[in-house]
């Protein structure tokens, strides 16, 4: 996939200030700061999103932004993190590449995250549930 910037960094073909590697993971700096520590983990292999990694891969995610952010902990002692990853540009997915953003926060540091919670009956939770259910293999 030459055409991904990620697929690039992977192939060490553009330049990534690397944090930490394995053979299915890499997590490297994003350019784009959102506080110092900002870091962005990455699967190897080329997946556009959470629905297309293999279970390999999404076993490898985990562990490595575990890791990366106790690395992130000791460094910068944030008084808290975030994770966010996005799938799909509605979802405001900006590289089509599956990642995960690690984010050191602190309180006032103009980071804002706010969704209009719908409160759904306890009964059509259920329906939702079911239909997810159906859907699992």
């Amino acid at each position: 996939m030459t055409s991904c910037v990620f697929c690039r960094i992977v192939a060490k073909e553009i330049p990534a200030a690397v944090v930490y590697e394995d053979e299915q993971t890499i997590a490297f700096m994003d350019a784009g700061q959102v506080n110092p520590g900002h870091v962005l983990v990455a699967v190897k292999g080329h997946a556009e999103n959470l629905y297309e990694l293999n279970d390999a891969q999404a076993g490898a995610l985990l562990p490595a932004a575990a890791r990366v952010a106790r690395a992130i902990r000791e460094a910068f002692a944030p008084q808290g993190l975030s994770v966010y990853q996005a799938n799909g540009k509605a979802a405001w997915q900006s590289v089509f590449h599956y990642h995960m953003h690690l984010v050191p926060r602190a309180d006032g540091d103009g980071m804002a995250l706010s969704w209009p919670a719908k409160n759904p009956p306890r009964e059509k939770l259920a329906e939702y549930a079911a239909a997810i259910r159906r859907e699992i293999v």
